[in-house]
């Protein structure tokens, strides 16, 4: 059972409480192009991102924030290290959450007004501990990198922000480490209730990134931890929200957009199967609507065992066959089976609609 968290209100999307998991991305583009940051986070908003954030490097990026909400339609946070004025400045255009650690931003009266500033703005701020930034003497108090290292800094973080008397809170401690990821969850979600943002920080490249991810982040969510994530992969960001979708839809977690079954192959295939599953893939990306389609190798685990599917395509020599919810509906020759298929698709797609 999910942990029931206290709600927080990041633009138009509420996190904690009882309310969806939330999927986050990040930009890779200087924040001071309005142009490119905007395109890009449209290209998010387009497969299903729900939070935004913006790297702050200086004041000019700050000012971007103001133009750049004018063009998107989901929440932006800023991104802030250091430089408490560069926090002043994102909230002063329009960020709907501000990212910073409150140990390294200047000092008690620089943290109070980024604390007064987001009260007054009526902002969220999200306190972020990773493994590479704890402070000295909790590394040298613990021999290292521990979770319980990790959770004391991110305590340390909160209540800081508290003595301020913000409790508009959101939680993240991350770690390139997949075990060390989810103690130090499991640790802080019992001594906190505030909003947990859950993820494995540089967790690699797209392939294994995806990996770790999936398994940190997948963990976290089954023991009910966690109530926005991020999935951070070198490479396009759009891959960190599709990988996103499908951890949450995977642990039904989340509905909308096709769900493909599809079989691993073996000797009895005798149709162009990875290539055929690949082009449905493709096709199906950017639909919205909750339905799952099949694509298996024969005939032995095609209709029978993917029955539960609303379409599916099974292989056979040469042709396959189109089913609907295990019944057969027709035989098509291998070179016309995928067009077939998309008809059959489209007209499931217009009845759903």
């Amino acid at each position: 059972m999910r942990k029931r968290t206290k709600e927080i209100k990041i633009g138009s999307v509420r996190i904690g409480g009882e309310n969806p998991i939330a999927i986050q991305s990040m930009t890779n583009t200087d924040t001071k192009d309005v142009k490119k940051t905007v395109q890009q986070i449209k290209e998010l908003e387009s497969v299903g991102c729900d939070i935004v954030r913006v790297a702050v490097l200086d004041v000019d990026a700050a000012k971007a924030i103001e133009e750049i909400k004018k063009e998107i339609d989901i929440p932006i946070v800023a991104d802030i290290h250091f430089d408490y004025r560069l926090a002043l400045e994102a909230i002063n255009c329009g960020a709907d959450k501000i990212r910073i650690n409150p140990g390294n931003i200047g000092g008690d009266d620089k943290l109070k007004a980024v604390v007064a500033a987001a009260k007054e703005a009526g902002i969220p701020i999200r306190v972020g501990v990773n493994s590479g930034s704890l402070e000295r003497d909790i590394l040298n108090k613990y021999g290292g990198v521990t979770a319980d290292g990790i959770v004391e800094s991110a305590l340390k973080s909160v209540s800081l922000l508290e003595k301020c008397g913000f409790y508009d809170i959101v939680v993240s401690l991350k770690t390139t480490n997949v075990p060390l990821t989810i103690e130090s969850y499991k640790i802080i979600s019992k001594k906190i209730d505030y909003p947990l943002h859950v993820g494995i920080t540089e967790a690699g490249t797209i392939f294994s990134g995806t990996i770790k991810s999936a398994v940190g982040i997948g963990t976290l969510l089954y023991m009910g931890i966690g109530d926005t994530i991020r999935v951070s992969l070198t490479g396009n960001p759009v891959e960190e929200v599709r990988v996103g979708k499908q951890i949450l839809k995977s642990l039904e977690l989340a509905k909308g957009g096709v769900e493909i079954i599809s079989c691993p192959t073996c000797g009895r295939t005798k149709i162009d199967l990875i290539e055929l599953a690949q082009k449905v893939e493709k096709a199906t990306a950017n639909i919205n609507q909750d339905i799952k389609v099949a694509v298996m190798g024969c005939a032995v685990n095609g209709p029978g065992e993917a029955r539960e599917a609303d379409i599916g395509i099974a292989g056979g020599i040469g042709e396959g066959l189109i089913f609907k919810k295990g019944k057969i509906i027709k035989k098509v020759p291998e070179d016309k089976l995928f067009d077939e298929f998309i008809k059959e698709l489209n007209d499931i797609l217009k009845e759903k609609s």
